[in-house]
């Protein structure tokens, strides 16, 4: 059986997203294949979601934003939107899911935190109901 697809958007893909991505890998190792993008994408990773992911264990400092084009993978199981529905475009998918997660840019990190720790629950539900 190959491996279910997974792609998580937001905006700059500079914070949620990134988090999203690096929750589904941990969680997800070797049983899914995960991406992210954005619909316009910053220059980098924003450094308090490298600094609160990496608080957990979880190393992001080497992921960068991306634009949908750049995605090697233009047909995913699931694409999950962490609140730019309205603005990101559509991609297809087999099933879309819109999380509603308050954009972290500019906020303190203890909002990064929450924002972390608000996903890091979603992707484990979410790769336990896909695995």
């Amino acid at each position: 059986m190959s491996k279910k697809k997974v792609l998580f958007v937001c905006i700059e893909n500079a914070c949620r997203s990134q988090m999203a991505e690096g929750w589904a890998k941990f969680f997800g190792k070797d049983s899914i294949d995960v991406y992210s993008a954005g619909s316009k994408p910053a220059l980098q990773v924003d450094p308090k979601a490298i600094e609160v992911m990496k608080e957990k264990g979880i190393d992001i400092s080497l992921q960068s934003p991306k634009s949908f084009k750049d995605l090697p993978v233009k047909d995913f199981d699931y694409v999950i939107t962490l609140g730019c529905k309205e603005i990101c475009p559509f991609l297809p998918a087999n099933e879309h899911i819109e999380w509603k997660i308050d954009d972290p840019k500019g906020k303190s990190i203890d909002f990064f935190r929450k924002v972390r720790d608000d996903i890091e629950e979603r992707v484990e539900k979410l790769i336990k109901e896909i695995s």
